[in-house]
């Protein structure tokens, strides 16, 4: 049998067909190799893609919170803002409050007319000057504080042998 083979295998054309078959097994063993190489990777880049899509959607679920958070905040402060800035507006519009100064003056100034009593008229006008300057001073600094803390000293002091006029708020 090998004898019938053997001037077979010397013809050309077996020799272009077994050369032929042999570069065509090569290159089917090199496309399956790299279409096997190829889908390995497609697999790990779409495993990797995945990842990164579930670590930024994460991400963007920290940050959302987060902003929500810094949001609801910033609004109860601008609502603690507006809430602290009516109310400071409707404690100095307080009524009363104007009466209150205006008879601390008076009271300054007559302490200071019963001393200097001849001349009325001027000396009560003098009083009454200086007994506003000596308010507009006590309201800065040390005098606004005792005058805060206690109402009977921080008016100037009465002397010894006239008594001081002491107002007091009724309660309803």
């Amino acid at each position: 049998m090998l004898d019938s083979l053997q001037p077979a295998l010397q013809s050309p054309f077996v020799w272009g067909l077994s050369l032929g078959l042999l570069i065509a097994g090569f290159l089917w063993k090199s496309g399956f190799t790299a279409r096997r190489h190829a889908s390995a990777e497609m697999r790990r880049v779409q495993g990797e893609s995945r990842d990164l899509q579930s670590h930024l959607n994460t991400q963007l679920k920290i940050n959302a919170s987060g902003n929500e958070v810094l949001n609801t905040e910033l609004e109860a402060l601008r609502r603690q803002n507006e809430n602290l800035r009516v109310n400071l507006a409707t404690l100095q519009q307080r009524p009363g409050r104007a009466e209150q100064r205006l008879l601390q003056v008076h009271e300054s100034a007559i302490r200071a007319l019963r001393e200097q009593a001849p001349g009325f008229a001027v000396a009560w006008e003098k009083a009454c000057r200086q007994a506003e300057a000596e308010l507009e001073a006590a309201d800065s600094g040390l005098k606004k504080l005792i005058r805060r803390v206690i109402p009977s000293l921080g008016n100037s002091a009465a002397t010894p042998n006239q008594p001081a006029i002491v107002v007091t708020e009724e309660q309803d």
